[in-house]
């Protein structure tokens, strides 16, 4: 008897063991030197209160003179140094009170900067692995009066922390031009997915390439996946932007999602409404039942990119990344949920 219930015991183990999946993104990055550098970029230039003349913003500006001017032109909207006006205008910035205030909210919010910077340096050694020969972007992190999350330029990746300070700043039920559905991400969780995808985008995605709903599907798919790639320990929930809730409505109706693409003849369209209903975000998807979120299509892009990973391990993630078949890609996959 007691020789019975050892080889029960064994039996539950190894079905427990054998039942574990083993994530392939989950890459040994222990020898990966390559590191991106992430610059406190509104620590050097709220330093300047009190001393705000030409002279210190010039003197700022030769100490970034990448990202300078895409700060002052692109991000803020005040124009650059050789501006009449420039002085005056970003000495109103950095003294303005709200700015003021948001900049000390976001001191607060992000109090453990290191923390950031520490992930944002791993992430991008995994893009590292995949991609050696690559160069890396140089981050900044900085207040931009509630402009663009993140914004990239050739080797830059800018980050504003006053737009991850929480669902709960008061600030964000002020913004007219934001809605509800959107600030539920606009917390520092989601971050790290927000670059690595606006990244993604820079590098990877050929904007004529997609021409009809599959396509744009299975494109901005293969971007989710090298967010896979980039963030291997990161929920999923965190990766596409969905609340719990959201992330297992559309594990419990991809069957019906993809049943309802098919029958409707949606996949083929090239209308542009018919396709930005499935791809831009939105508070749900239209067509679908009130409680699914928007940018479904992305989601199920998604699985079929994973689903063709998985049944093709030989295939690299640059390799990928590079194929613009997206009719091959859903045929190889054999994606078919059920």
């Amino acid at each position: 008897m007691r020789a019975v219930k050892i080889l029960f015991l064994l039996a539950v183990v190894i079905t427990l063991f054998s039942g574990c999946k083993h994530n392939p993104l989950k890459v040994d990055i222990s020898d990966i030197d390559k590191e991106v550098e992430v610059v406190p970029f509104d620590e050097g230039l709220f330093s300047l209160e009190g001393k705000d003349t030409l002279q210190a913003f010039v003197e700022l500006s030769n100490a970034h003179p990448d990202f300078f001017n895409l700060y002052t032109y692109r991000i803020i909207k005040i124009g650059g140094i050789g501006d009449e006006q420039f002085g005056e205008l970003m000495k109103a910035f950095i003294t303005d009170t709200m700015i003021q205030d948001v900049k000390a909210l976001t001191d607060k919010e992000f109090s453990n900067y290191t923390k950031l910077e520490k992930q944002l340096k791993k992430a991008f050694k995994y893009y590292s692995y995949h991609f050696p020969d690559k160069e890396l972007p140089t981050i900044y992190t900085y207040i931009s009066g509630f402009n663009q999350s993140v914004v990239t330029a050739e080797n830059i990746i800018g980050i504003s922390l006053d737009k991850y300070l929480g669902r709960n700043c008061e600030y964000y039920q002020q913004l007219s031009t934001t809605p509800q559905y959107k600030v539920q991400n606009m917390h520092k969780n989601k971050i790290l997915s927000d670059v690595a995808f606006a990244w993604g985008i820079t590098e990877f995605e050929e904007p004529n390439a997609a021409t009809n709903l599959l396509g744009n599907m299975i494109q901005k798919g293969k971007l989710m996946y090298l967010v896979d790639a980039m963030l291997p320990a990161v929920p999923d929930s965190f990766k596409i932007g969905y609340t719990p809730q959201q992330l297992e409505w559309c594990q419990m109706n991809e069957p019906q999602m993809w049943t309802y693409l098919i029958e409707k003849e949606m996949l083929y369209t090239t209308k542009r409404m018919s396709i930005v209903r499935y791809i831009n975000d939105a508070p749900s998807t239209s067509g679908f039942p009130l409680d699914s979120p928007g940018r479904t299509g992305v989601w199920i892009g998604w699985q079929i990119v994973r689903q063709y990973m998985k049944k093709h391990p030989e295939v690299t993630l640059p390799q990928l990344m590079a194929n613009n078949n997206y009719q091959k890609i859903l045929n190889d996959s054999g994606y078919n949920p059920e």
